[in-house]
Formats: structure tokens, sequence, C-alpha cells
């Protein structure tokens, strides 16, 4: 309901921006990506485009950093104002993403499901989400591991709290939105 509400009210917007990728690179309106979901299923997630096409496949692959030339005019705006996220309600719509809960992470980009720790697992229990805790309490600073410890902190606050908790990631993702905090990753300084 709330997914189906805010397509039809951002649906102008949509349009305005799928324009504009197409009037600035060649290529989908859309990035559609395998991620894994609820149970470790895998479902298709949408974003609006921001990079050259095929761009996984080019440069730094999955990492993607403030200098990227892969990054197109309209994608550096879409990616600081979170909107090439927006999409996501289409998977909301589709019953295979949340609003809020863990971020659903590319298939290869974990490994083999078959082989997560009990602790990796755990966080899919629940739908994945569009935000979550990982993403009001770091982003793209965090680490894989922080990002499991905080998804399954969410899960077992939901337990409790309910859509409490799920308000309160609302909230403060608005915040973290309008801040523009930790959007593009950060090259990790590598240890000698």
């Amino acid at each position: 309901m709330i997914a189906s509400s805010l397509l039809v009210l951002l649906s102008p917007l949509f349009l305005i921006i799928a324009l504009l990728i197409k009037l600035d690179s060649k290529g989908s309106i859309f990035f559609i990506q395998g991620r894994i979901g609820k149970g470790g299923s895998i479902f298709q997630m949408y974003k609006f485009r921001t990079m050259v096409k095929d761009a996984e496949h080019k440069g730094t692959g999955l990492f993607s950093y403030p200098d990227d030339p892969r990054i197109t005019r309209i994608g550096n705006y879409l990616r600081k104002t979170s909107f090439d996220e927006l999409p996501q309600l289409l998977n909301v719509f589709s019953g295979a993403m949340s609003i809020v809960g863990p971020r659903p992470p590319v298939t290869y980009e974990l490994g083999d499901y078959s082989e997560f720790t009990d602790k990796m697992k755990a966080r899919f229990r629940v739908k994945p989400g569009i935000t979550g805790l990982a993403q009001i309490s770091g982003r793209n600073a965090l680490e894989w591991p922080e990002k499991i410890v905080l998804d399954n902190e969410y899960i077992e606050r939901f337990q409790r709290l309910g859509v409490l908790e799920d308000i309160v990631i609302i909230i403060r993702t608005i915040w973290v939105i309008v801040t523009m905090k930790n959007v593009v990753e950060q090259r990790r300084i590598e240890e000698s």
C-alpha cells in the first residue's frame, strides 16, 4: 500500500529522472542487479542507472569511488541525493523487499550463500530493505562485518519494538539523505 502510493506520488519525478538519464548517456534507464533476499532467495533489484553501460564489468567493478570516471553527470547527482534508490519501490510493491530491513548484497559479493556462517544467514530472516540500521549508522563507510552486526541488531529490535523501530529508521534516513553522509564509498588505505 505504501509502495504503490509512493510510486503514484513520485511518478512525475520518475519521468523527469528517466528523461535526464536518457539525455545524459547511452543505456537503460534502470540498473538491474541480482541480489540475495529473504532466506537466500535471489531477486532482481532495480535502481536508476548512474554509471556508463556495463560499468560493473569495467574499472573497479562493484566498487565506486568519488572520482570514478564511470559515473555519469546525472548519475553523480542521483547518487548524492539517493534518488537512484527510488525504483526499489517496485521491489517493495512486488514483495521482494521492504521499506526497512537489511540491505540485500549482490549475489556474488559475499560468496556462496550455502557457505555463509549462521551469523551471516541470520540477517536473511527478514525481507531486505531500501534503508536499514546499517544505512543510518554509517552506510558506505561500514565494512560488511559491521553491517551484518547492525542488520542482526535491527531484526532483534524489530521483534521487540515492531513498526516503531521502522519509523525511527525512516526518520533518521531522511536526515542521512539530506546531509548526504557516506553516500559514496571511500577508498580504503591498504596496510603494508
